[in-house]
């Protein structure tokens, strides 16, 4: 899987995870995983909305270059 960041929250579109979240996972100990984990379900309905608005002015800029 590719990371897609949103520039304005530092989140993955994807996991809701933070770039330094996502690099250091394998070294953070289980009980911080545990409470990033927690804190997702709380990171990403926003981060869905604006994806979904993000995809639609591609297609809509795509539809304009024809």
């Amino acid at each position: 899987l590719i990371c897609s960041m949103d520039k304005e929250s530092g989140y993955c579109f994807g996991c809701g995870r933070t770039t330094d979240e996502i690099a250091y996972w394998a070294l953070r100990p289980k009980e911080e995983r545990d409470a990033i984990m927690a804190e997702l379900p709380a990171r990403l309905p926003p981060l869905k909305k604006k994806l979904e608005e993000r995809r639609a002015r591609r297609r809509v800029n795509r539809r304009n270059r024809s």
